[in-house]
């Protein structure tokens, strides 16, 4: 619509004429994307993007749809009939739009009720025999074309499996993660993943590259490659991070929110290839050899030219050395091409599901690199996107910060912080995550019904103000935030923020018992609150072998434990979390308390004890 409508001078000249344009970024306002979408689906029963919403001067919809062509064709009406339309609709008979205005509004904020109940572990079941269902045994993934990677997903089922000892679990997680890297939503030459695939077999991709799908994919193949010790994902998860640090991060410090799928208006064309060029590049022995093992052919693989993929090839996980040498060469070459346009605008929420990302990455890998990298980024959001009041904002660009923060910048942000300290254990990073939590609460806890509204009570007021809880491209604010407010009430002892997680899961009960399956991240959160509360505080100081303790403790899949750190020269945990003043090393060795459901075990001093207990 942008390149055939707006850039026309003749529609130009009509929109121009008759009405006020306004073009929303729905990324740096998710609250009018929500509500406005919410209304388009109301009045076509479909939506998407383009959005496309006639309004009243204030603010008011009575028209919507998603694509409108130019000039109306097969049963589809064009732009300029739409306009002309609505020019005399609302010139003849204004009444009439405005009465369907209001009819409009009244069905959207009937449709954001929902009643508050008690959730089982029966949503959790129900949610996983969907998957079982869907989940396509062939390729990996759920359900046919186009294909998302929707990790969170992934995060569930490894929970379910931990939780309830179901192989299958494990088996659909593998099989997902494994045809994602093989295929050429995976890019092979320069990393990262994009956005989702066009096609079944994961081959063929939208070529747009997001922070957030590369930020939460990193935690998916973490924690499997924690769960199964398998390289692949530990590869594929240090992939995507020289991926994001390399093209993603800021000079400044942030990482930038996407890379197009367009290069020289092509969508691809930086990341297609055909066979010659490859021979051209890397000489014909060691051409022919990369073309047989990543699919490339004289025919093509995508309109006469190839992506890259692992899809045919049986040693997938034994082309490391031989690909990093060829792969090497190709970037070097690809990247002297026209490279696709970068959202440089620096989103917090999706900056904060980074920071969680490499901080987990830091832990599990033992790369303090990925570490210090977190520790970056929370640095620069804490200078560039806290205003003088210590409002969170939701965005930086170009030296300008703007918007405040919605629920999910607090949420994935708080998320991160909690990540650095299990990290970490630098008692700041809880301190700073109770205070946004406590803001997050002020602002936006809806005090009648519970639950997170989408934006605060401080911004600017829309014409409804809707809650979030389906979990879709990402995990919604209070999905996260249930999460988080389980593991800080863990984490400092502090009970009445686990009531405010019951509080919060009950407020959604009826909408998520309708279909589970939507609500992934929501139900990890209830997997938590149900699993057998354990926490593992580790008393010592950095001359004993406190790390050789992190190390046992961070090589495994535990997602419902929660790990303290005691110093004997640090007492500024006690301020957050006053109930560890009571763990004290055992003859002054490096000693692990292990409790379970309020109960602890006997103190232990030797590393190999807590291995097997754990």
């Amino acid at each position: 619509m942008e390149r055939e409508s707006f850039e026309d001078k003749d529609i130009a000249a009509l929109l121009n004429a008759e009405f006020v344009c306004i073009k929303v970024d729905r990324e740096e306002r998710p609250d009018i994307d929500h509500i406005y979408m919410e209304v388009c689906h109301a009045l076509t029963g479909s939506g998407g993007w383009p959005l496309t919403i006639f309004m009243t001067p204030d603010k008011k919809p009575f028209y919507a749809g998603t694509y409108f062509p130019k000039e109306s064709h097969m049963g589809m009406p064009g732009l300029i009939s739409v306009l002309k339309n609505i020019t005399a609709a609302w010139e003849k008979d204004r009444q009439a739009v405005t009465g369907s205005a209001e009819k409009i509004i009244e069905v959207i904020q009937s449709q954001e009720q929902s009643e508050a109940s008690e959730l089982t572990e029966d949503a959790i079941h129900q949610a996983y025999e969907s998957y079982k269902y869907m989940f396509d045994d062939r390729y990996g993934g759920f359900g046919d074309s186009p294909k998302f990677p929707s990790p969170h997903i992934l995060t569930f089922l490894l929970r379910y499996w931990y939780r309830y000892k179901e192989e299958t679990a494990l088996d659909m997680v593998e099989k997902t993660l494994v045809s994602m890297y093989r295929g050429g939503i995976f890019d092979h030459i320069g990393y990262g993943f994009s956005r989702y695939s066009t096609d079944r077999r994961w081959l063929v991709p939208h070529f747009e590259k997001m922070l957030y799908d590369n930020a939460l994919l990193a935690i998916a193949y973490l924690e499997t490659y924690q769960a199964t010790g398998k390289e692949l994902y530990k590869q594929t998860a240090k992939r995507i991070f020289e991926y994001t640090s390399r093209e993603l991060m800021s000079e400044h410090g942030g990482f930038y929110s996407a890379q197009d799928a367009d290069s020289e208006g092509i969508e691809g064309k930086f990341y297609i290839w055909t066979k010659d060029e490859i021979l051209k590049v890397l000489g014909k022995e060691q051409g022919e050899e990369f073309c047989n093992l990543y699919d490339v052919t004289s025919k093509g693989n995508f309109e006469g030219f190839n992506i890259p993929n692992l899809l045919k090839s049986d040693n997938y996980e034994e082309t490391d050395n031989f690909s990093e040498a060829s792969g090497k060469k190709l970037f070097e070459y690809r990247e002297k091409r026209v490279h696709p346009f970068k959202d440089d605008k620096i989103l917090t929420s999706w900056n904060g599901l980074m920071i969680a990302a490499m901080a987990i990455g830091g832990r599990i890998l033992e790369d303090k690199v990925y570490t210090s990298m977190a520790e970056k980024v929370v640095s620069f959001i804490f200078k560039n996107l806290v205003r003088n009041d210590g409002r969170l904002m939701a965005r930086y660009r170009d030296g300008e910060t703007a918007i405040p923060g919605y629920a999910d910048d607090y949420a994935y942000l708080i998320w991160g912080l909690i990540e650095l300290y299990q990290t970490t254990y630098n008692p700041k990073y809880i301190k700073r995550a109770l205070e946004l939590n406590d803001d997050l609460i002020k602002y936006f806890w809806d005090y009648d019904k519970g639950g997170l509204f989408i934006y605060g009570s401080d911004s600017e007021q829309l014409l409804s103000r809707p809650k979030e809880i389906y979990d879709g491209a990402l995990p919604s604010a209070n999905s996260v935030e249930a999460m988080n407010l389980i593991r800080l009430a863990r984490l400092t002892g502090r009970n009445e923020l686990e009531q405010k997680a019951v509080s919060l899961i009950k407020a959604f009960g009826e909408k998520v018992e309708t279909a589970p399956a939507g609500y992934t991240f929501f139900l990890s959160s209830l997997l938590y609150k149900f699993s057998p509360a354990r926490e593992v505080v580790i008393a010592g100081d950095s001359e004993g072998n406190t790390d050789e303790f992190f190390r046992i403790l961070n090589k495994k899949f535990n997602p419902f434990t929660t790990i303290l750190y005691v110093s004997t020269a640090n007492h500024e945990l006690t301020s957050v979390a006053p109930f560890v003043q009571d763990y004290k090393p055992v003859e002054g060795k490096t000693t692990a308390f292990v409790c379970e459901n309020n109960s602890c075990q006997a103190p232990i001093t030797d590393s190999g004890q807590l291995s097997e207990m754990i």
